[in-house]
């Protein structure tokens, strides 16, 4: 086996964990807020009011009582009407041919849980949601973003049904080698941790990050990010 597979083998090993680990991560507000303020495309993430930032329910069943699970949903409010944002985020330490597919799935059920639970009026709207797709793999990603992409051509009259769910990848190490990454910002502190490649590398991230999280009310995030 070579190095490089060696490698990709450990980090399928682990991944189970790993993606625990991600996810304990992004149950901190700040760790969110650093991902939005710095990683999301465009300017449109400076009319969310960021201090609104809410962690909600991630566990759906659906009406055919099949359970599904995503339990990293956050809400924000935009703009000044005070829509709602939701931010769907999934990890992923391996590609994922299928992860449009997935992410229909989730989105869906986000908006059968909304109505369920009453907390959509019937002359509401269906918030917007944004995926999000966390990759710490070695591989750079290479599935395809759109969930029409994945569709096998058909007839003509079918293309205004075709489903068009999309989401956003954030392919980590790439984004660390890239360079170029804010200061200070949690989030790009473990992008360049999964990019790191000397003791003396994961050494100096760690300790910037003991450095930011000295205040007693970051004690939380310090014991998680250990």
């Amino acid at each position: 086996m070579t190095k490089r597979h060696s490698r990709q083998h450990q980090r399928r090993a682990r991944a189970p964990g790993h993606d625990g680990g991600y996810k304990l991560l992004y149950s901190h507000v700040a760790m969110v807020r650093d991902l939005v303020q710095h990683f999301l495309p465009g300017d449109w993430s400076d009319q969310l009011d960021l201090t609104s930032l809410e962690k909600c329910s991630g566990s759906y069943v659906s009406d055919d009582l099949r359970d599904r699970c995503d339990d990293l949903i956050w809400r924000v409010r935009w703009g000044p009407e005070w829509l709602y944002l939701y931010l769907l985020l999934e990890f992923q330490s391996t590609i994922d041919t299928w992860m449009a597919v997935r992410i229909q799935t989730y989105v869906g059920l986000l908006y059968q849980d909304l109505i369920r639970t009453g907390q959509l009026s019937a002359a509401s709207q269906l918030p917007p949601v944004l995926p999000i797709v966390l990759y710490n793999g070695i591989k750079p990603w290479d599935a395809g973003r759109q969930l029409e992409a994945l569709i096998a051509p058909g007839p003509a009259i079918l293309r205004d049904y075709r489903p068009r769910q999309g989401y956003y990848l954030l392919d980590e190490i790439r984004i660390a080698e890239a360079g170029g990454l804010p200061e200070r910002n949690l989030s790009a502190a473990l992008f360049r941790l999964e990019a790191s490649r000397t003791p003396a590398e994961v050494l100096g991230i760690l300790t910037a990050l003991v450095e930011w999280l000295h205040a007693p009310e970051e004690t939380s995030l310090r014991r998680a990010c250990t």
